[in-house]
């Protein structure tokens, strides 16, 4: 027995080492045939976060990949929605299944969220911050599945995340401060608008930090990818983890922020008593 299990050992170790070699091998060769020749890694930054080189032609109009994902995404969000709706929730039990108790778990975390953040109104938050929260998640895991598409000028594309494109980030961050000031004007008039205006700055600060975050994994891993030394198995690490890292904490933060401040805006304002003269 003994015997026997030294060798497994031994023929393990010996097709690990096996690997290895092959691939500082590959390492090597493809080292030594790579030339200059290719595009220029401030070309492939610059790329990453313009697109002037990657546009795709959308009915005739140029777009940047993000808004082909941006539909893409919406979509199949939209659809897997009517599914769930017409088919799945007409069979819900008293006592859940694993579906069931899966999709009441993700209604119940956004639902505890906006009714924490803004107890005087919690309703509408909390639908808003739930398709906000599923749409930037499932928008950051998108690129991982890789979509390919022809540019413009007959380049493959990949297609990224949504939120990757600065156009995008301002958008959802806009939506956020108008859906936070229309609350602050429903439910206090003229003082509600005044409390959310004074917070000017708030769009901007959550659409870069939405935009930042996301563009600042992109830009790692095709970094990475890059170097071809490095582009075999540490690109794929890097870009599930940046990925799923960022699709957690910035649904987190976004879905946090709007519902905080929506709770301030929404508060009704104490009106202040006048003391009596005497």
């Amino acid at each position: 027995m003994k015997h026997k299990k030294i060798r497994r050992r031994t023929l393990f170790l010996i097709v690990w080492i096996s690997l290895i070699v092959l691939l500082l091998l590959g390492i090597i060769i493809l080292n030594a045939n790579h030339t200059s020749s290719g595009e220029g890694i401030k070309e492939v930054m610059k790329d990453g976060v313009l697109h002037e080189n990657d546009k795709i032609s959308l009915f005739g109009t140029l777009v940047n990949p993000g808004l082909i994902s941006a539909y893409i995404v919406t979509a199949i969000l939209l659809v897997t929605a009517a599914i769930i709706r017409i088919f799945a929730i007409p069979k819900f039990k008293d006592i859940p299944g694993k579906f069931q108790s899966v999709i009441e778990k993700i209604v119940e975390f956004f639902s505890d969220m906006a009714k924490g953040n803004s107890p005087h109104k919690s309703g509408f938050v909390g639908a808003y911050i739930f398709s906000a929260g599923l749409y930037i998640f499932f928008g950051t895991l998108f690129e991982l599945f890789g979509i390919q598409a022809v540019s413009a000028q007959g380049n493959s594309v990949t297609l990224s995340a949504p939120i990757a494109d600065i156009n995008a980030a301002i958008a959802m961050g806009v939506t956020s401060y108008l859906i936070i000031l229309g609350g602050g004007i429903v439910c206090n008039g003229f003082k509600g608008a005044l409390g959310v205006l004074k917070d000017f700055s708030l769009p901007i600060s959550m659409s870069f930090r939405l935009f930042g975050a996301l563009l600042s994994g992109l830009l790692v891993t095709e970094l990475v990818y890059y170097y071809i030394s490095l582009s075999f198995v540490l690109p794929v690490i890097v870009g599930v983890l940046f990925t799923l890292l960022h699709a957690i904490i910035q649904t987190y933060v976004l879905t946090t922020l709007v519902s905080v401040f929506y709770g301030e805006a929404v508060e009704p304002k104490q009106k202040k008593i006048k003391a009596k003269k005497v």
